[in-house]
């Protein structure tokens, strides 16, 4: 290992393609157990996908709901401690700049000393940090603690993008990646309606609404990262839960894969890699669809709101989940289509282009009925697009780059998360309105759709070339582990 790579406990090398199959059966096996071996190889996977994608997908609810509660608490907060929309605005934007900030060290953390360990660590750490939250007494410490909780939080995302290409091939990811995203639009659907409620709380034991929902929901993460220490394991060499014969045939699966990339990114070094104008490419796209994502999270409590004149909170966040259904039904559906296909860029473009149309006929219209289906064009779109999006990027680095490469360009993309609060935030206090800001967002879709489109044919192909060459290796395996 080279001194410029990180030690990776996350993800060890798996067995090697050929070491694991044997020359014999890589010049016979395909040809007579093909079928049955994808079958083997399925099975696994879908094994896999039923013990972990339900636990990450209930880590990231709580994550995504630390992150996105602040847009629900300044339904009050922002009286109570007598905050202006720049101000609020300003405390998201320090959580970015924090979460930017600390996600490389964090994912390089990770890789050190493993998913269990530093999962559950981050998670614990970050849900006492949400949960004091509750002890703003102005905007000053406001910042600090939206500040602390993006440092804690900041390994969470690109660790758990990290993690699920170690358990899942390029195959399946797009399925994988969506079951485990759509937990922003189930949070943000029930987050809602149970934020709404919570904010009722309002003066019970001398505490206010939003403090109550800082709460009510900061503790969670720091309870089930205890969880995650006992439950999760670090690859699928150590998973108790997989048999030998299961753990050769994901370990095949994803050999295969790791040598598609090693043959293309092995010449150059780690910096090299990231520094390449493909993951430039990647990361400049990144941070024009995350854009949309803030916007959605932070500000659509307080849009439905400007539409929804006289409602209750309750009201409003009831009105807030129909975006995150229609959002959540979008990611399974365009996922499932996307791996069908084994196609990638076309299935990124269509949805950000959705998105961006949600924004600018939001904008552009006063009917409350056909901004309340604009917003859930926005919402759906961005999300189902993201979910694609983190299909292709590990396509451009070595395995043991990975870590790296994925933390920085999801670093480099949340720069716009944290531009967004304060831009959005500034255009609302100068303008009354936010038809500017949506008008921004859906700017910055068309022109990241124009970096999509330039971006090449890559990750379909290389989609295509992993596929086939596992769709071999699998077999291969599946025969030895028969014999």
């Amino acid at each position: 290992m080279s001194p410029t790579q990180p030690r990776n406990a996350t993800c060890p090398p798996p067995i090697s393609a050929a070491a694991s199959s044997g020359d014999a059966t890589l010049a016979q096996g395909p040809a007579r157990n093909s079928s049955n071996a994808r079958a083997s190889a399925d099975a696994v996977t879908r094994k896999v996908s039923r013990h972990l994608l339900g636990f990450l997908f209930l880590l990231f609810v709580v994550s995504f709901l630390d992150r996105i509660n602040i847009g629900f608490a300044g339904l009050t907060m922002m009286k109570d401690l007598g905050l202006t929309s720049t101000q609020f605005g300003f405390a998201t934007t320090l959580f970015y700049l924090a979460y930017i900030a600390c996600g490389i060290p964090s994912n390089l953390a990770l890789a050190r000393f493993g998913a269990r360990r530093w999962i559950a660590f981050i998670m614990i750490a970050w849900g006492l940090a949400s949960t004091a939250t509750m002890f703003a007494t102005d905007a000053r410490t406001l910042y600090g603690l939206r500040m602390l909780v993006g440092v804690t939080e900041a390994g969470f995302l690109p660790g758990m993008l990290l993690y699920l290409t170690c358990w899942f091939p390029p195959a399946w990811r797009a399925r994988a990646n969506a079951l485990f995203m759509i937990a922003m639009p189930v949070t943000a659907a029930f987050g809602s309606a149970v934020s709404g409620f919570v904010l009722r709380l309002d003066g019970h034991l001398g505490l206010a609404g939003w403090q109550w929902l800082f709460l009510l929901e900061g503790l969670p993460a720091a309870l089930l990262g205890c969880v995650a220490f006992c439950y999760l394991d670090d690859a699928p060499a150590a998973a108790r839960w997989l048999s030998p014969a299961e753990k050769r045939t994901l370990e095949a699966e994803l050999a295969s894969a790791s040598a598609t990339r090693e043959a293309h990114s092995e010449q150059t070094g780690l910096w090299q890699q990231i520094r390449s104008p493909l993951v430039i490419r990647f990361a400049a796209a990144y941070f024009c669809l995350v854009n949309t994502l803030a916007m959605v999270a932070v500000w659509a409590p307080l849009i439905v709101k400007s539409f929804s004149a006289g409602a209750s909170n309750v009201t409003i966040g009831l009105i807030a989940t129909i975006p995150q259904i229609a959002t959540i039904v979008a990611m399974i559906v365009w996922g499932r289509s996307s791996d069908r296909r084994q196609e990638r860029k076309w299935h990124l473009i269509a949805p950000m282009l959705l998105a961006a149309l949600g924004c600018l006929l939001c904008a552009s219209s006063g009917a409350p009925l056909v901004q309340l289906l604009c917003v859930c064009l926005a919402s759906a779109g961005s999300y189902t697009a993201m979910s694609i999006f983190w299909t292709t990027p590990d396509q451009a680095f070595s395995p043991a780059a990975r870590a790296v490469g994925l933390a920085v360009i999801n670093a480099i993309g949340n720069l716009s998360s944290a531009a967004n609060p304060l831009v959005v935030g500034w255009l609302k206090d100068m303008t009354h309105s936010y038809a500017a800001g949506l008008g921004y967002s859906a700017a910055l879709l068309v022109i990241g759709t124009l970096i999509v489109v330039r971006l090449p044919g890559g990750p379909k192909s290389a989609r295509h070339d992993a596929h086939d060459v596992e769709a071999a290796d699998d077999a291969d395996d599946a025969t030895r582990a028969a014999a």
